[in-house]
């Protein structure tokens, strides 16, 4: 099916981010995963090709494209090599260096968005605590001012891109008695005093992804790293989730018609009974069944896509979008592993590692079961 909404600047760009993944990066992928890293190289190189600055303004390094459509394209063309690449990507790019380019101060802006742009300052989010992830409003992580500074003391845990990164916009409790309404974020530079981290976390999937604990011991920072407003940080959090969850969804998609195309392919040259397995109306019927599926999906992501573009995508619209597409995503991979027979549960099979990688989609970035809570909220239940 044609998608419409992406033109011939957009099919062009996707043609280059394809041209850097086959000459840079799927060569490579391999080793990533053995490292559990993503190397700064990819990031260095990624910036060389104007891919880390898509919605940060030229006068700070960017390339200011000003179209969220080129985040879509970029998100699936990497989602399409792996889930882990297009999360570590979407933390680094779409996620957090907005935070900097919409909230920030203009020293802030000049000081790193062109690092971020160019991929020497990596971008990591501080959001999820030991204590919980998406309640948002129970942060324990504390900032208290003392003198000129603020002191911060607390944890994170999960951290996409939190072992390498360079700087963490963290969301930190300022005012206490205020509840949700006493949340800061606050720019953690990785070479702060007090500044550590944890082991690699050892995942279940996404192996590429450097994900770690952060602990904030008795950190010293000025109101030059306050991020947005005092206490206005619950807020500037809930208006950024539309677009963190939006670019999910359509990693999440991407990630799995690619796999599914691949296992089309499968079915046509595996052979049982002497004919491809393809051909039995099971097989058939449930390629059907996942197509349309995938297609319909499809569609509604890029309304979405259209409506974000705009200014004009709801957070229940959002909601919407995550928690679907992480459901279709999960029911498509396990389908596709079971038509792969035994191979499709060996780890050197792409099937394999993308059924693992798949699993965390359902839990991040708000789980489907808070998604579902805030549509059912939405319908007055």
């Amino acid at each position: 099916m044609k998608r419409e909404i992406y033109d011939e600047d957009h099919e062009a760009f996707r043609a280059s981010v394809r041209e850097f993944l086959e000459r840079s990066v799927i060569p490579n992928v391999e080793q990533y995963a053995e490292n559990k890293a993503i190397p700064r190289e990819f990031w260095l190189e990624a910036g060389k090709q104007g891919f880390l600055g898509l919605e940060i303004p030229e006068e700070y390094g960017g390339a200011g494209a000003g179209d969220y459509r080129f985040n879509a394209v970029m998100a699936e063309e990497l989602s399409k090599v792996n889930a882990a690449l297009g999360s570590c990507w979407g933390i680094h790019a779409d996620i957090t260096a907005p935070y900097l380019v919409e909230l920030g101060t203009e020293e802030q802006k000049h000081r790193w968005l062109p690092g971020v742009a160019s991929g020497e300052i990596l971008l990591a989010i501080g959001m999820t605590e030991p204590s919980g992830g998406s309640d948002l409003a129970a942060l324990k992580t504390t900032a208290v001012k003392d003198g000129d500074d603020w002191v911060i003391n607390g944890s994170k845990t999960f951290i996409t891109n939190g072992y390498s990164a360079d700087l963490v916009i963290t969301a930190v409790r300022t005012s206490p008695e205020k509840k949700a309404r006493g949340i800061t974020l606050f720019a953690i530079p990785a070479d702060a005093p007090g500044f550590s981290r944890g082991r690699k976390l050892d995942k279940v999937g996404q192996d590429e992804s450097d994900t770690a604990e952060l602990f904030f011991e008795n950190i010293r920072l000025s109101d030059e790293h306050i991020v947005g407003e005092l206490d206005g940080g619950f807020i500037h959090m809930m208006q950024k989730l539309p677009q963190e969850r939006l670019g999910c969804a359509l990693s999440n998609l991407a990630h799995a018609k690619q796999i599914l195309d691949e296992t089309l392919q499968y079915t046509k040259e595996r052979q049982a009974f002497g004919v491809p397995i393809g051909t039995f109306q099971h097989s058939k019927f449930l390629l059907a069944e996942l197509y349309t599926q995938a297609e319909v999906t499809q569609a509604y992501l890029d309304q979405c896509v259209v409506a974000h573009d705009k200014g004009e995508l709801t957070p229940v619209d959002a909601a919407k979008a995550k928690w679907w597409s992480s459901q279709v995503q999960n029911e498509i991979l396990d389908h596709c592993v079971q038509l792969h027979g035994g191979y499709g549960f060996m780890n050197e099979y792409r099937v394999a590692r993308a059924w693992r990688d798949a699993r965390v989609s359902k839990i991040w970035a708000g789980s489907n079961e808070i998604m579902k809570e805030l549509i059912g909220r939405d319908l007055g239940l």
